[in-house]
């Protein structure tokens, strides 16, 4: 999961929630202090939530952008129901297509608006856009698959993520939360272990998580079809950007790599950064989501920038 290093909202920033036609959305938002160049909806991966962007939101304020982030639904804050149509991927689409409109429509002076998906959270704004493309224009002025591939995820993590699958019928999320931790404490450098004010906010995120998301949600990412041809065909004059870290448990660089290739997209690999590159290298991360947004997205699939 996703860690995000601190919580303090910087002052730009403050916790909201989005109404929409499919119900209300807990978020942060982010405003700049002078004009505004754009905006920005950001949507975060499997038991993730919007705190993994808390550390771009400063430098892209900074920069001019109005920034959103969302708990998806069934994460954290936002909640959902006990049904497993709610946390279908098109169902989670639709969400990103009425948050988008939401928040066209409380601010008409916020410029154009770019839309952002990490891990999982790519693949729901994927599906947002093929629905959003087959009605007609999109409503974004860029899309970003930060860390996100175009399927299912590497084998080895789809081993993990089944034993989730096959635990959340029979234990409790705290007893899951306690088997997490017992088998993290005999690996990775300790030096590595969040903060404790931290660790209990993903202590509290964990067990804010609806059950059945979880299930549909992880269900999809070890069965999930390859679309990217769908999606090249659905964001042909759309600016596309892949960014990732260096290395990525989820999916294999090389293969996000040779998705930008598909989608004729601009390609970013953010040094020293593994699969959470909003958290882990934020300063990096959010210069290059300023660059390729304020450039209006000029592709360069031949070759991958890094920074």
């Amino acid at each position: 999961m996703s860690t995000p290093r601190f919580l303090t909202l910087p002052r730009c920033a403050r916790a909201v929630r989005v109404a929409t036609e499919r119900g209300g959305f807990a978020a942060l938002r982010a405003e700049p202090a002078g004009a505004v160049r754009g905006s920005a909806l950001l949507v975060p991966g499997f038991t993730g939530s919007k705190e993994d962007f808390i550390a771009l939101l400063e430098p892209l304020a900074a920069a001019g952008y109005r920034l959103t982030a969302v708990d998806q639904r069934g994460q954290y804050e936002t909640g959902g129901p006990d049904d497993p149509a709610a946390y279908a991927v098109d169902a989670l689409g639709a969400d990103v297509r009425a948050l988008t409109r939401a928040l066209a429509a409380e601010a008409a002076d916020g410029g154009p608006l770019h839309l952002v998906g990490h891990s999982f959270g790519g693949q729901v704004v994927r599906e947002a856009v093929l629905a959003a493309a087959a009605e007609g224009p999109l409503p974004w002025a860029s899309l970003t698959l930060m860390s996100t591939g175009a399927g299912a995820i590497d084998p080895a993590e789809a081993a993990r993520t089944q034993l989730l699958l096959d635990a959340l019928p029979v234990l409790s999320l705290e007893e899951i939360w306690q088997v997490m931790r017992q088998m993290e404490e005999g690996s990775g450098d300790p030096r590595q272990r969040p903060a404790d004010e931290v660790a209990a906010f993903l202590h509290r995120r964990w067990l804010a998580s609806v059950p059945r998301a979880l299930a549909v949600t992880g269900g999809h990412l070890v069965a999930a079809p390859d679309r990217v041809d769908a999606l090249a065909a659905a964001t042909a004059g759309l600016p596309v950007l892949v960014l990732s870290g260096v290395r990525d448990y989820a999916w294999p660089v090389p293969a996000q790599t040779d998705m930008a290739r598909r989608l004729g997209a601009r390609r970013v690999i953010v040094e020293d950064a593994g699969h959470s590159p909003n958290a882990e290298r934020p300063a990096e991360t959010a210069g290059a989501l300023a660059a390729f947004w304020a450039g209006a997205g000029t592709s360069a699939p031949a070759s991958a920038d890094v920074v």
